[in-house]
């Protein structure tokens, strides 16, 4: 196989316009990966993690937008400020037993809460009126456990 070398970089308004870059108008999902690391224990719990333990957690969010007249969907800086303003700043290097709400800080509780400040977020952006939304969530707790949640599941009144 022989590789090209390009001699010329694409110039907008010469080899594309404008109006090209748009290529579509579907709905995307984006995803993004964080890691925080936080301790806590677990209530009720006959095992390991009843003991104060700490994790280093991986969130993966998944927000879907229709594109936009560059061909965006959702800007991966955007998600960034998000998680670092909504969940980074009130969980990392935390106990996360004071900071969350009452509640058992196990991955499933911990995957809809981190969901709710997200989607406020979004909403105190404008980004809800926009047409961004979370499709899902997937909390890791260790690199082979995790939580998800998806869209359709915190819709109220789902059983």
């Amino acid at each position: 196989m022989t590789y090209k070398i390009p001699t010329d970089v694409q110039i907008l308004g010469r080899d594309i316009k404008s109006e090209q870059l748009k290529y579509h108008n579907k709905r995307v999902a984006v995803c993004k990966e964080f890691t925080f690391d936080a301790a806590h224990h677990l209530h009720c719990y006959d095992g390991k993690c009843k003991n104060l333990h700490g994790h280093t957690y991986k969130l993966v969010i998944t927000m879907s937008g229709f594109v936009n007249a560059i061909g965006i969907a959702v800007d991966f800086g955007e998600i960034k400020e998000i998680f670092k303003s909504a969940i980074d700043s009130k969980l990392d290097h935390q106990y996360l037993n004071e900071v969350l709400p009452p509640m058992n800080t196990t991955a499933e509780n911990m995957v809809v809460w981190i969901w709710e400040q997200i989607d406020l977020e979004l909403n105190e952006r404008g980004l809800s009126e926009q047409g961004h939304r979370l499709e899902e969530l997937k909390l890791y707790e260790t690199p082979t456990s995790y939580a998800v949640m998806k869209r359709e599941w915190m819709v109220e009144n789902d059983v």
